[in-house]
């Protein structure tokens, strides 16, 4: 997995002369690797520096950059002083997105150029995935699809959110999941309503809505999806609740295709919650896109503006919180495409009795 190539191509447009990335999913994005290193991508070259705990996989892994290990007498900054000043590099961007007051100030003071804010650039590239990209993604939604199958075969009454969240933990990591996508949301009866609940020592009972929301990582991209099921039969509100999410899901689906604003596939969903009188329990947006972070842009929501580009890897997640009775989301991912879009999540959508 290498971007070199493109973030280089793009550096005329934003008039720089040089890159610098600093940041986990900025060194993902544009070498396939992270080790807590250095990176400067020039309009011709790019020059990495990591330390001695990672220089071996750095030399054998990175391709299209010089890997050089840091010294305490040349560490990062000293090396990368050095490579600007010997080609003469004076603007050069950064993760404006990503980089702290602190660290801003170090590279101010010990590197000879103008730093610009650059966040926009790799953002810009990010939100647009490759093929190569997008088979990763897609293994890593097939892993998830898999534990939450393995999982459903799990849960019983009595069982702690916390058990059921450890479970899905264990089969994505079991099925080659590298790390999570974020810490899994088991939510149950009550405590649905909170989109982001934290999974506690709450049992599951027949009678309950269980929310789970869950991802692993695959090679630093990431997968999402949730799913509600019912422990033992839903009453006929629950079960009226479940379909209006899902309706409203298929419908924000049906609207999502490359060229559209998030504005709009937000309100194709939002529409059909609304109308079924619930829309004052549906408190975020529709979508968000994600790859190397669980949330990037751009997103599903009524504030955005923006086209949706071909590429962009977005989550169909509509949901329905009733305070203190139960909660409802269905999450898919969906890859853009010109006139349409593929869900690369396979779990199954029919209310799911347990």
């Amino acid at each position: 997995m290498n971007h070199l190539k493109q973030i280089a191509e793009k550096l005329p447009e934003y008039g720089l002369d040089a890159m610098l990335i600093t940041s986990e999913p900025g060194e993902r994005y544009a070498i396939g690797f992270h080790g807590e290193g250095l990176l400067l991508v020039t309009r011709e070259e790019a020059h990495y520096t990591t330390d001695g705990r990672y220089i071996e996989a750095a030399q054998e892994q990175i391709q299209g950059a010089d890997v050089k290990l840091i010294t305490p007498d040349s560490g990062h900054l000293a090396q990368a002083r050095a490579f600007l000043e010997e080609r003469g590099l004076h603007n050069v961007g950064f993760e404006s997105g990503n980089v702290t007051v602190d660290a801003h100030r170090r590279y101010s003071q010990e590197l000879p150029c103008i730093l610009t804010p650059a966040q926009q650039l790799l953002d810009g590239l990010r939100a647009s995935k490759d093929e190569e990209e997008l088979a990763v993604m897609r293994h890593a939604q097939e892993i998830t699809d898999g534990a939450f199958k393995a999982v459903l075969d799990f849960i019983r009454p009595g069982m702690t959110e916390r058990e059921i969240a450890a479970r899905l933990v264990y089969e994505m990591m079991r099925r080659g999941g590298e790390k999570l996508s974020f810490p899994p949301i088991v939510a149950a009866g009550p405590n649905g309503s909170r989109p982001h609940a934290v999974p506690g020592d709450r049992a599951v009972e027949n009678g309950m809505f269980i929310t789970m929301d869950f991802g692993c990582r695959v090679e630093g991209y990431c997968s999402d999806m949730t799913r509600t099921v019912a422990m033992g039969e839903p009453t006929e509100e629950m079960e009226q609740v479940y379909a209006v999410v899902l309706a409203a899901q298929r419908a924000g689906i049906n609207a999502a295709r490359a060229g559209v604003t998030g504005r709009e596939m937000d309100a194709a969903g939002r529409q059909v919650i609304a109308e079924a009188g619930y829309g004052e329990y549906f408190t975020h947006s529709f979508g968000h896109s994600l790859g190397l972070n669980i949330h990037e842009s751009p997103n599903a929501s009524p504030s955005e503006t923006r086209t949706l580009p071909a590429g962009a890897v977005i989550s169909a997640e509509p949901g329905i919180y009733i305070p203190g009775r139960f909660g409802v989301r269905i999450e898919d991912v969906l890859v853009l495409k010109e006139g349409g879009c593929e869900d690369i999540t396979r779990s199954p959508k029919d209310l799911i009795v347990l």
